[in-house]
């Protein structure tokens, strides 16, 4: 009885194992259309930044990494630092509102290096006027990176938490989006730009095979029980 038991008990386990090994090779091939598809978004021509009436149907699934392009005036006064480590080093991202004419985005200028922190000392990197913005369309990060939460009182961001950012600093009519700024240079050399970096983990093909090594040791072990109950009678007779 007991044999039984754990033969039943094997034969689940393996058919569990299979399950999720399948849903594995599942999510690969979604993830592949993914990259795919943002690959091919990155490399089109920009299109003008999705304004108020688009909004509510945008989605990361559709819409993240677009080339889009914005013009408007900084808003240098309301910017924010996130902090940031990039191929330059620990540092930070430079947020600050542009507005157009009918909302705000948030632009992700660039990195900005720790002695860069103060804007005084890159005062020249700070464009006044109207001008053009290129960059690619990324969805908000809310709430923080992983083990730091956004701390708004203490003005400290860990991710580009557009909704955050936007009441911390009083800003209205702000996009649900933020801009990452192309590498096109500025006067001051800082922030820099273009330093987005597009990857994703695709780890799902050596789960998969995980999980149905674990289902074909399963079985192997019901097998062992069965051979067991089998010879058992030899044995006893």
């Amino acid at each position: 009885m007991k044999r039984r038991l754990l033969m039943t008990l094997t034969l689940l386990l393996a058919a569990g194992f299979a399950a999720l090994g399948i849903w594995q090779i599942e999510r690969r091939a979604w993830k592949h259309e993914l990259i795919a598809a943002v690959s091919a978004r990155i490399h089109r021509a920009p299109v003008a930044a999705p304004g108020p009436a688009e909004w509510p149907g945008l989605s990361a699934g559709d819409d993240a990494y677009r080339r889009i392009v914005a013009t408007g005036r900084f808003r240098h006064d309301r910017e924010t630092l996130v902090q940031a480590v990039t191929e330059r080093g620990a540092g930070y991202w430079l947020l600050t509102p542009l507005d157009t004419p009918t909302f705000t985005l948030i632009v992700n200028r660039g990195f900005v290096p720790r002695d860069k922190r103060e804007a005084a000392a890159r005062a020249a990197g700070n464009p006044a006027g109207t001008l053009t913005v290129k960059g690619l369309l990324r969805m908000s990060e809310p709430g923080g990176a992983f083990l730091r939460a956004n701390d708004a009182a203490r003005d400290r961001w860990y991710s580009r938490d557009v909704a955050g950012i936007a009441k911390a600093r009083g800003l209205d009519r702000v996009a649900p989006y933020f801009l990452d700024a192309d590498a096109a240079p500025n006067a001051g050399g800082y922030p820099a730009g273009g330093l987005t970096v597009v990857r994703f983990r695709d780890p799902h093909l050596v789960y998969a095979l995980t999980w149905f090594a674990l289902g074909g040791i399963s079985l192997y072990f019901s097998w062992l029980l069965w051979r067991s109950a089998r010879l058992r009678p030899n044995m006893d007779s």
